[in-house]
């Protein structure tokens, strides 16, 4: 996009615009161009807390909504991720949980709560975002059968394709849908249409996609076709299946 062409949108000054860009390029969601701004890189994330910001209310709705959905004394997987984070912190009026993670923030989140079981799921912890990945992680996930899994992704795209960035997280993440009963995918409308280079797999491996807004005809058939249950988890509005 062009600031002449945001300014002119937002009805707000050329000015205003830059130091917007700015802003969003220091935290690594925009690379500045000349008279303008684009998204950044394809093959690499953004980072943990820019990603924490982006679409944040969505994706608190979209956490309410799939904790709503894990009934009281079952297991589940948490895996990686700003949406998930956002479902652990939802799970505070469930009762009896046996929970399996290798995201450090949701172990932390849940750890005090008085009937739940928190098991992270070894190896060592990633300092950009709290993660555990890794062949220590992974033999660690495959000691269970657990009843729910709550999976991220960072892109999916129009056939279908789950996507990330980062091979070993996605090796995880595929050993998390290995092994669980039921799968649910939280991810907000931002993710559609995005790329990412690696594949963790495909909707018809879910079990229910809880989103924000699903605008994509081909995704909507793709779901219909494999028997996907969609989730639109608004803020404000009475959740859609």
């Amino acid at each position: 996009m062009e600031v002449d062409e945001l300014a002119t949108r937002f009805d707000v000054t050329p000015q205003t615009i830059r130091r917007d860009l700015n802003d969003l390029c220091d935290r690594n969601i925009l690379t500045r161009t000349h008279g303008g701004a684009i998204v950044s890189s394809s093959f690499e994330n953004l980072s943990y807390e820019a990603r924490r910001q982006i679409a944040s209310v969505s994706k608190r709705a979209i956490g309410i909504a799939a904790a709503e959905l894990i009934p009281d004394n079952s297991s589940l997987f948490i895996t990686v991720g700003t949406t998930t984070e956002e479902v652990a912190k939802a799970l505070d009026p469930r009762k009896g949980l046996l929970i399996i993670t290798n995201n450090i923030n949701v172990a932390l989140t849940l750890y005090r709560h008085p009937s739940f079981r928190v098991i992270a799921a070894g190896g060592p912890v990633r300092h950009a975002d709290g993660a555990m990945v890794g062949a220590a992680t992974i033999e660690t996930i495959r000691q269970f059968k657990v009843d729910s899994a709550i999976i991220g992704a960072s892109a999916i795209d129009e056939d279908g394709s789950l996507l990330d960035f980062d091979p070993l997280e996605v090796n995880v993440s595929r050993a998390i849908i290995e092994n669980a009963r039921r799968v649910l995918l939280v991810c907000d409308q931002t993710k559609v249409g995005r790329t990412a280079p690696v594949r963790i797999g495909h909707l018809s491996q879910i079990n229910t996609f809880i989103t924000d807004r699903l605008r994509s005809s081909n995704l909507h058939r793709v779901c219909s076709e494999h028997h996907v249950r969609v989730i639109e988890a608004r803020p404000g509005a009475e959740n859609e299946a």
